[in-house]
C-alpha cells in the first residue's frame, strides 16, 4: 500500500476523463454517527486513495441556507444555494465557505439537522451529484455518505454499509461533543439520531439503505482499528 492519500476533499472536482471514470471507487454509506467518516479516511490513507466527505457538501449547503435565511422547506431556493455553493477544501482538511473557515461550524448539531432536512429534496441532490462525481480520479476514491453506493457511484468496486446501534452511535457522538467542549445531553442526542434515521430512511429520493450487494458491517462492538481492518480485508478478498 502507498502512503497518505491526496484527499479529494483537499481540492475541487475535475471534469471526468476516461481514466477518471475507470478509477476504482469504494463507497462507505451509513446512518448518522456510524463512524463512516473516520473509517473512510483511514481506509483511504491505507490504500493511498483520494477521499470524499459527501456529507460536508450537504452540511455546507445547510449552513449557507441558514445564513441566507432560506427556508429548509423551500426546494427551489435550496437547489439554487447548492448549485452556487462557494466551497473550498484545503489540503489540511479545513473547509471554507466563501473564503471563511467553517470546518467547525458545519459540525454544529443544528447544521447537521438542517443537512438531513434539505437532503430529502431531489433538486438539492441533483445539484450536488455532479460535484460529487467530479472527485473520482486515479488511483482510486473512497467516498462516504448516505447514497454513495446506491446513487452517486452505483458502479463502485466495493460498497460498504456501516451501521451500529442507535445507543452506541449516540454515545460516540456525545463523547465527541464533550471532547470539543460542547455541552450535550445523551437522551437528546439519542432522540435526534432516531429522528434523523427515520427521516433518512423514509425520504422519497435516495432513501438511506444498503446498496444491492453491499457488505453490511455492524460496528457496535468493534473498535475503529477493527472496523478499518474488516473493510480492508473485504477489499483484499475481492482482489
Amino acid at each position: 500500500m502507498s502512503g497518505d492519500p491526496t484527499p479529494a476533499d483537499a481540492s475541487r472536482p475535475v471534469p471526468a476523463s476516461i481514466d477518471a471514470r475507470r478509477a476504482p471507487v469504494l463507497t462507505l454509506d451509513g446512518p448518522t454517527a456510524s463512524g463512516k467518516g473516520t473509517i473512510a479516511q483511514r481506509v483511504a490513507r491505507s490504500l493511498g486513495w483520494h477521499y470524499l466527505d459527501s456529507g460536508a457538501l450537504y452540511r455546507l449547503t445547510a449552513l449557507a441556507a441558514l445564513r441566507a435565511g432560506v427556508s429548509l422547506d423551500d426546494p427551489e431556493r435550496l437547489a439554487q444555494v447548492a448549485a452556487t455553493l462557494p466551497v473550498g477544501f484545503e489540503a489540511d482538511g479545513r473547509i471554507r465557505l466563501g473564503g471563511e473557515d467553517v470546518t467547525d461550524a458545519i459540525r454544529d448539531e443544528a447544521v447537521g439537522n438542517g443537512a438531513s432536512r434539505l437532503a430529502v429534496h431531489a433538486g438539492v441532490r441533483a445539484a450536488l451529484l455532479g460535484l460529487q462525481r467530479g472527485f473520482r480520479r486515479p488511483p482510486g476514491l473512497v467516498a462516504d455518505g448516505r447514497d454513495m453506493g446506491t446513487v452517486v457511484f452505483p458502479d463502485a468496486s466495493l460498497k460498504v454499509f456501516l451501521t451500529a446501534s442507535a445507543a452506541s452511535r449516540a454515545d460516540r457522538r456525545h463523547k465527541q461533543l464533550i471532547e470539543k467542549g460542547i455541552s450535550a445531553k445523551l437522551p437528546g442526542l439519542l432522540q435526534d439520531l432516531r429522528e434523523r434515521d427515520a427521516r433518512d430512511a423514509s425520504r422519497s429520493v435516495a432513501p438511506l439503505a444498503p446498496a444491492e450487494g453491499a457488505y453490511v458491517l455492524d460496528s457496535t462492538s468493534l473498535t475503529v482499528d477493527e472496523t478499518v481492518a474488516k473493510v480492508l480485508d473485504r477489499w483484499s478478498a475481492q482482489g
